[in-house]
């Protein structure tokens, strides 16, 4: 089986149902697992480097505010056809983030191949746990989809467990600092099961822009900042498009030191398994509870005011 994954939560579920080894083809941001993809050929680019400009010229340059620009991804069709896959794996949820189903669609018909597309677009926790399942049925795997299905379901239902009938603090999500854009789709639930009340989106809402007023109105408790496809280090280079907005310092969570930045791109901005450790991390951010591994600083840092933000 040779597999071409157009979207890096896809190869995140490639991996693991234990097929990282048939992986002929990926996008340039598939990094999961590092050592598995690293040797593994780059079908795509981006027009540029995010690390380049700010999260505003970002926006802009892929539509901005309406989120249906031309997608930051450009795929290189003569790679494709070269690597003659039996199964390319992409999406039709967001034309911005990643290749198109239609566009991959189009080359495979263009270079007569005789590849299988397979299109995954949750929009929900249910959602992306299914995918497993879809992804293992083409690869041939059901088996241990299922199995790795039930696993990721009972680390849920833990998170659940260990985080019901705790007080609820009022949260906000970050997934975009310039224009601020609410994080969607299956944030909402993350925080919902880790124990938070989510406030400014709903569970597999396609969000758009929002006003800061809507986020001072809203007076959370905890502000959770994961810029699509940014580090934590990315994020923080920009944390003065949060920290200078009228009224930060009168936030609850701020004056509670509740401003968490997190790895988005790891745990909340892929629709990949992933985000079930997205919701343990949480469980720990919101209530101190440990569920699975300990949370370290990589996946979950407090954002504190430099000297110079301070009143």
């Amino acid at each position: 089986m040779r597999i071409v994954s157009l979207l890096p939560a896809a190869t995140d579920i490639v991996a693991e149902l234990g097929l990282a080894g048939s992986l002929v083809g990926r996008t340039h941001e598939c990094d999961w697992p590092p050592d598995a993809v690293a040797s593994v050929p780059v079908v795509t680019s981006a027009g540029f480097s995010s690390d380049t400009l700010s999260s505003r010229e970002i926006s802009d340059a892929v539509g901005g505010s309406r989120h249906s620009g031309s997608s930051l991804y450009a795929l290189d069709t003569a790679a494709l056809a070269s690597l003659a896959p039996d199964v390319v794996l992409t999406q039709d949820l967001c034309d911005v983030c990643a290749v198109s189903y239609t566009a991959v669609s189009h080359a495979v018909r263009v270079l007569d191949a005789e590849a299988r597309v397979l299109s995954l677009e949750p929009r929900t926790l249910a959602d992306v746990l299914d995918c497993l399942l879809r992804v293992g049925k083409m690869l041939g795997v059901e088996q241990v989809a299922a199995e790795r299905h039930a696993e990721l379901t009972a680390r849920l239902g833990a998170v659940g467990d260990r985080t019901s009938g705790l007080p609820r603090p009022r949260v906000v999500a970050i997934e975009w600092l310039d224009p601020l854009w609410p994080a969607g789709h299956w944030v909402p639930e993350q925080i919902a099961v880790a124990g938070g009340l989510p406030l400014l989106a709903e569970a597999g809402e396609h969000t758009k822009p929002m006003r800061w007023d809507d986020v001072v109105a809203a007076r959370p408790d905890v502000l959770l900042v994961l810029p699509c496809g940014f580090t934590p280090e990315r994020t923080g280079r920009e944390r003065g498009l949060l920290t200078r907005l009228p009224g930060w310092f009168d936030l609850p969570a701020v004056r509670r030191g509740a401003v968490w930045v997190l790895d988005g791109p790891a745990y909340y901005n892929r629709p990949g398994p992933r985000v079930v450790r997205g919701a343990e991390v949480l469980a720990q951010v919101l209530h101190s509870v440990r569920v699975g591994a300990p949370v370290t600083a990589d996946e979950a840092r407090r954002l504190t005011p430099s000297p110079e933000e301070q009143r």
